[in-house]
């Protein structure tokens, strides 16, 4: 079993409007997503109460929205804690990911306006950055920002919303923190291809190449550890 962590999570949440509901419930999410805290970490009811100046209702209910959007998990003797999933679920939700982005990639690539086309360009360009400066969490949110800016402009609003989430389940693992430099590198190799042939407007390629880098992600995802308390044992399932 994982050991339980002390919450990391409370000097990270920001008060500015106590008492609002679903300011409670954007702050846990932020928290979570921003990976500055591991999957297993506790959120202990009380004390997210005591922060808010709340009962424990409105943080309970903020943890059962999370808990249905797979960011959260309840466990008896446990409470509430970060997901954590499986190396099989994160497989899993890299398929799912990968799905929904293919299925929106032609529309974005042939819908893109001048604005959009730009956005792509400097995410890109702050992308490169965090390779040149081996910045692992940089590259973690730039690496998510490319593929948003990929996609966003398709305008299948219902798709976005889904891949949206299913990003959001794999974000506390950070994947692309805990790869090695070169494997950051081969991946960026990939995101270069998709983008020429996106501003191409060549969907055609553009699938081609968004199929390499989705295999290539794949393999590389495998690699992550399975022994450090980032997943979980095969036989313990985060899905609640």
């Amino acid at each position: 079993m994982p050991s339980r962590r002390r919450s990391a999570l409370l000097a990270r949440l920001v008060v500015d409007e106590p008492g609002r509901p679903q300011v409670i419930l954007g702050e846990l999410r932020r928290v979570i997503l921003d990976g500055a805290v591991p999957p297993c970490t506790v959120i202990p009811l009380r004390e997210v109460a005591e922060l808010f100046g709340v009962s424990h209702i409105p943080v309970r209910e903020a943890l059962k929205t999370l808990i249905g959007e797979g960011l959260v998990t309840h466990r008896p003797q446990r409470g509430y804690q970060v997901a954590q999933l499986t190396a099989r679920e994160l497989r899993e939700m890299y398929i799912v990911r990968d799905t929904l982005e293919t299925a929106s990639l032609a529309a974005a690539a042939l819908h893109a306006d001048e604005p959009e086309r730009a956005h792509l360009l400097a995410v890109n360009d702050l992308l490169e950055r965090a390779i040149l400066d081996d910045d692992p969490e940089a590259y973690q949110r730039q690496s998510r920002s490319f593929h948003v800016a990929l996609t966003r402009p398709s305008r299948m609003f219902r798709l976005l919303y889904m891949l949206e989430a299913a990003w959001n389940v794999t974000e506390p693992v950070q994947s692309m923190v805990h790869i090695d430099r070169l494997d950051r590198e081969r991946l960026h190799i990939d995101h270069i291809a998709m983008l020429d042939a996106f501003l191409a407007r060549d969907v055609d390629r553009l699938l081609v190449a968004a199929e390499e880098h989705h295999r290539r992600l794949e393999t590389v995802v495998a690699t992550l550890p399975t022994d450090t308390g980032l997943l979980a044992p095969e036989d313990i399932s985060s899905v609640q």
